[in-house]
């Protein structure tokens, strides 16, 4: 099946930021553009606004000036949906509203050529439901893209219960023809990114509501141990507390509140109160003429051990033995017992693995890294019991290392771990539930919301029975649903032959 020809006409309907950004992308593209709005004057404006955009693109150097000039005259508004007859593919951007768009794409049907694809743009509405009244549902499906359409690559290809796998593969190519990255994704609640992307949120709400860290240096831990760009509390009052936690509740309610995505209640009261991110001056953070941002907790320099003893295989922070060697410290290895890192003091350090400090006599445990030798920071966590000297050589360690080091509450599986533990384990469930496909869910987490590895990848990393062990502990400790360890993940250890790993854990 091939991309639609550059010759044939493309509309959007809807004249708002992302049908405008849209447009944009389909003239650029070499089509004619037409953009329909049910107010006249705003589909006027929204092909002028494209125009000049062009126009300054060109200035700048952006965009060639002949290529500006002849995508100028390509496009135009609609006056009448009547005016969309000869489009081959007609992508929708109006409200999120069930009725809207069904009896939209109702009128659309009666004008459009047979062979002309409908799509809706939507990020959280069934495009099953939306094609439901349709009389040739075959041709219709979801193109997810994410804003600013122009400049970000990605594009969800969403196939309703209906939708022609021909049809599919006509727009997937069609979009892949105009630069972007399209994936290919079944129509379940959230798609990919709205679904997969839940717990990155979640988690870190989950442990600023059991008091285990501020949302400074929650945010902090997750971009310099993790490898994200943005911390889930900056990131959500950038998108608008009241955006994001209404899609975090659409796919709970889809999914018949599932604890999986349980929302957060402290979120809740943020957008009660109306601190709704950067847009009213307050969300989790101040902003605005004055505004002081909060400094995440960095531990008070210490002392760091003369010498260690590594116990056992360190998995994924197995390179933490050369590091400590590189920084003078003493490395003794023995191959019995453990995993955890023997301190002077008779403490040990243990990475993550989803139980608690006060469960163990002097136990600090460490936060997963993206990249232990990158990282900046390092959150420790220690229960009351934990000795001072135990802990002060355990921030001494990581200090000697270079890091700066946020000490938490008795937090199980911390805060790296525990996000990434869970975003492997939708993504296991998303893909034998055939959601979408790994790669593709790879794909679309890294360029849809910038993640420094897809959910897979981090699998294949941390092999096939960290992410089950882990949230297997967190189960035990915080019952509920929330975090046991769906039937896709354990059959992905099995399958990887550690058979008797799987079934201790299990």
């Amino acid at each position: 099946m091939t991309a639609i020809e550059r010759s044939r006409t493309v509309a959007v309907v809807g004249a708002g930021t992302m049908g405008q950004g849209i447009a944009q992308v389909a003239l650029l593209a070499g089509h004619r553009v037409l953009i329909y709005d049910i107010d006249a004057t705003l589909a006027a404006d929204g092909a002028g606004f494209v125009q000049d955009r062009l126009e300054r693109m060109a200035a700048k150097g952006r965009l060639d000036r002949a290529e500006a000039e002849d995508a100028i005259g390509r496009i135009a508004a609609a006056g009448t949906l009547a005016d969309l007859a000869d489009a081959a593919l007609v992508i929708e951007a109006v409200v999120e509203n069930v009725t809207v768009k069904q009896a939209l794409f109702a009128a659309l049907e009666e004008v459009v050529a047979p062979d002309a694809l409908l799509a809706t743009n939507t990020s959280s509405l069934s495009v099953t439901e939306l094609a439901g009244g349709l009389a040739r549902p075959g041709r219709f499906l979801g193109l997810h893209f994410f804003n600013p359409a122009p400049l970000l690559p990605l594009v969800e290809v969403v196939s309703g219960f209906a939708t022609d796998p021909a049809a599919a593969e006509r727009a997937y190519r069609t979009v892949l023809g105009w630069g972007k990255t399209p994936v290919r994704c079944a129509d379940t609640p959230g798609f990919i990114v709205n679904r997969i992307a839940r717990p990155f949120y979640a988690e870190a709400f989950s442990v600023y509501e059991e008091q285990g860290a501020d949302p400074a240096t929650i945010d902090a831990v997750l971009r310099e141990c993790g490898g994200f760009k943005m911390g889930p509390f900056a990131l959500t009052d950038l998108i608008g507390q009241d955006v994001n936690e209404a899609v975090t509740r659409s796919v709970w309610e889809s999914f018949f509140r599932s604890p999986k995505f349980t929302p957060s209640l402290a979120q809740r009261r943020l957008v009660q109160s109306g601190r709704l991110g950067r847009k009213s001056g307050h969300g989790w953070f101040p902003y605005g003429p004055g505004a002081v941002l909060p400094e995440p907790h960095t531990a008070a320099p210490q002392e760091a051990p003369a010498k260690v003893t590594v116990v056992g295989d360190l998995g994924p922070a197995a390179e933490l033995a050369d590091l400590l060697e590189e920084a003078g410290i003493a490395v003794t290895a023995t191959e019995h017992g453990g995993p955890y890192i023997q301190l002077p003091g008779e403490g040990q350090l243990v990475l993550a693995d989803g139980k608690t400090s006060v469960e163990f006599t002097d136990v600090v445990y460490f936060d997963l890294a993206l990249d232990y030798r990158g990282a900046t920071r390092i959150a420790l966590s220690a229960s009351e019991d934990v000795s001072e000297r135990t802990l002060a050589e355990a921030v001494g360690l990581f200090q000697k290392l270079g890091k700066k080091v946020s000490v938490i509450g008795d937090v199980p599986g911390m805060i790296v771990a525990r996000t990434v533990a869970m975003l492997i384990d939708l993504t296991a469930d998303a893909v034998a539930r055939g959601a979408a496909g790994a790669q593709d869910i790879d794909t679309a987490m890294r360029l849809g919301v910038n993640y420094p590895l897809g959910p897979s990848q981090w699998h294949e990393r941390l092999g096939p029975d960290w992410a089950y062990d882990l949230l297997h502990n967190l189960d035990e400790r915080c019952p509920g649903g929330r975090y046991a360890p769906s039937l896709a993940l354990f059959r992905l250890g099995y399958a990887a032959g550690d058979e008797d790993g799987a079934e201790e854990t299990g």
